[in-house]
């Protein structure tokens, strides 16, 4: 499968994402009815997305400007590749 380069199908892609996370979010506060699981979810999610943005935004941008990637796998094979290099 090709590198997905039409932004109408970038722009549904991003929605469905959306849509899948907050229909998730929406069944498990549904289910548990706890504030608690509620703020650990919050947290959960917030964490996720910091580590995603340190991985593909800060070490490509402030780190290592060389480096380029296509997803997690990629950035597994860098990091221990520069960790065995110390």
């Amino acid at each position: 499968m090709g590198d997905l380069k039409n932004p109408r199908w970038m722009w549904l892609k991003a929605w469905l994402f959306l849509g899948i996370g907050t229909l998730s979010v929406g069944l498990v506060l549904l289910r548990t009815r706890d504030w608690q699981v509620a703020v650990f979810l919050a947290l959960a999610i917030w964490a996720f997305c910091r580590a995603y943005y340190f991985t593909f935004y800060v070490i490509q941008h402030y780190i290592d400007p060389q480096f380029r990637f296509a997803g997690l796998l990629d950035f597994l094979r860098y990091h221990f590749r520069e960790r065995g290099k110390k």
